[in-house]
């Protein structure tokens, strides 16, 4: 079976970390099921390791040409990895590919994290008296865990990464056969011809999609999150909403929100910003002939800054991620937050560094699009790609202590702060069709108020949570607009305040022209 990624790819440390590579001139068995037991307990949440044999390495980096492994032995390795595989407790079973590269042979052995962990093995599966030891990687290496690190490895058991957990509400065949095959076809993977006569419970087994017997198999939550042309019927608010504030919170908004798998939604989402929010300035100078050109937003930052979103989000939460465009900067913001051991002083000082990845196997799908990196560069690529175009620096909101939410906001460039907007706000002047200016979300709210609804009513029926930022986001501008009104005006922070429709709120739903401020680009 073929490995997800091109061997090229794999050997040229790109995409996989060298901490999750080992190489190796030869079969030896010893090393390799210590290695083999150790990228199964995954004990860093890194995700699938790789062990090439028949490539040497000269500090963690393959030797080219490698030396090769002949493929006159697959058979006779297989069967004996078979063997030592039934050695590990409880027992543990990676994948094989035969793998052509510099017209040789390699032997890739894909060990993903395993869905019975943590597993030990012994010291030496040659000896007659085995003595049994947890592994763990340890930066290049596969030791033997302390006693502090073997009490967490035991603790993970019950934590596996929401990313990597089956979903028995869901079937193997909500998975797509096509968009499975198109992630191979993009990532140059042997698997896209092999795949071509595969049924899809076939092509998810080998894809590491899905799990259970045959009368009892079902997807993982990887796969529907991104390989489900449904994803949103199985994760409700797995989608990105971009708000534009064309000046300022208080003031009308524009929505658009961006569905479907997840590599998808970021993929669309950094398309519209890059065609319809950065724009660029050109700067020239009587006294050279070299202008300078800057960026309101550069998109290098932007990119980093959504797809880490995408990788690091809490896929468990009814949270959509948050695109704020507003007149000078640009905010992202993520939920539930970052990983605990990360601190708003790690980010304050741009050295960040996570231990564990909340969601490893969406990051590795990530990585071999080459969408991210998740080698901890992340918010080092932000500040320089900002440094470079001259803009602010960013800044990183970790919501210390509460940890509820990720904020990164970056700065518009200095030579478009005069520009509040891409908009003009006239006064007095009737609109077009307003029903053509509003959102779907705006137009529920309205008919929702036709009878006076809460705070809670209103955010809890678009499926956000009843927090000061979303009342800002949602509600605020309606009253700005007199398209909602306070039921109690004398005390707008009356404990049983609640909103209504307007008049002119009900002729925006009559989708008539009415006089109101004209928004016009």
């Amino acid at each position: 079976m073929s490995i997800l990624i091109n061997i090229e790819d794999l050997l040229s440390c790109s995409i996989v970390e060298g901490t999750r590579m080992e190489f190796k001139k030869g079969w030896n068995p010893v090393p390799i099921m210590r290695s083999n037991c150790a990228f199964a307990n995954d004990f860093e949440n890194e995700g699938s390791g790789y062990i090439i044999i028949g490539a040497d390495e000269v500090d963690g980096k393959p030797i080219r040409p490698d030396e090769g492994f002949n493929p006159a032995h697959l058979e006779r390795v297989e069967k004996e990895l078979v063997q030592l595989c039934n050695l590990i407790q409880p027992s543990y079973f990676p994948r094989l590919s035969l793998e052509e590269i510099d017209e040789k042979h390699v032997l890739v052995i894909w060990c993903s994290a395993g869905a019975n962990r943590p597993y030990k093995i012994p010291d030496d599966v040659t000896s007659k008296h085995k003595t049994y030891n947890y592994r763990i990687r340890f930066r290049s290496n596969s030791i033997v865990p302390n006693d502090e690190q073997t009490t967490e490895l035991i603790q993970l058991t019950a934590k596996i990464p929401f990313d990597d957990r089956v979903n028995t509400f869901a079937s193997v065949t909500d998975l797509s056969k096509s968009l499975m095959r198109e992630h191979l076809q993009e990532t140059n993977s042997k698997l896209y011809e092999e795949s071509e006569d595969m049924s899809v419970e076939e092509l998810a087994e080998k894809m590491n999609l899905s799990q259970g017997s045959n009368e009892h198999l079902f997807p993982k939550n990887i796969g529907l999150l991104m390989f489900s042309k449904n994803t949103q019927q199985h994760f409700k608010k797995a989608i990105i909403e971009l708000v534009e504030f064309p000046e300022g919170l208080t003031k009308p908004f524009f929505e658009k929100t961006f569905t479907g798998p997840i590599q998808k939604q970021l993929l669309d989402a950094l398309d519209y910003i890059k065609t319809k929010i950065i724009k660029t300035k050109v700067v020239k100078y009587k006294d050279r002939e070299k202008a300078d050109r800057f960026f309101n937003y550069p998109y290098d930052a932007i990119e980093e800054a959504i797809a880490n979103a995408v990788y690091h989000r809490n896929y468990e939460l009814q949270e959509p991620i948050e695109i704020r465009v507003l007149p000078k900067a640009i905010e992202i913001i993520s939920y539930n937050g970052i990983d605990p051991s990360l601190k708003q002083a790690d980010f304050d000082s741009g050295r960040v560094r996570a231990r564990r990845y909340r969601n490893s196997r969406v990051g590795e799908f990530l990585k071999e699009l080459k969408l991210t990196e998740g080698k901890g560069t992340g918010i080092p690529t932000i500040l320089n790609a900002l440094k470079e175009n001259g803009s602010p620096t960013a800044k990183f909101d970790t919501n210390e202590p509460e940890r509820a939410y990720f904020i990164i906001e970056i700065p518009i460039h200095e030579h478009f702060k005069e520009e509040t907007s891409s908009y003009k706000v006239e006064n007095d002047q009737e609109s077009d069709q307003v029903s053509d200016q509003v959102s779907d979300q705006v137009i529920s709210i309205l008919k929702y108020c036709s009878n006076p609804k809460s705070r809670q009513e209103i955010l809890s029926f678009i499926g956000v949570s009843n927090q000061t930022k979303n009342f800002k986001s949602h509600i605020h501008p309606l009253l700005d607009l007199a398209w909602l009104e306070y039921t109690i005006k004398d005390n707008l922070k009356d404990r049983n305040q609640k909103y209504q429709i307007t008049e002119i709120g009900l002729s925006i739903l009559k989708g008539i022209k009415v006089p109101k401020k004209k928004v016009t680009k």
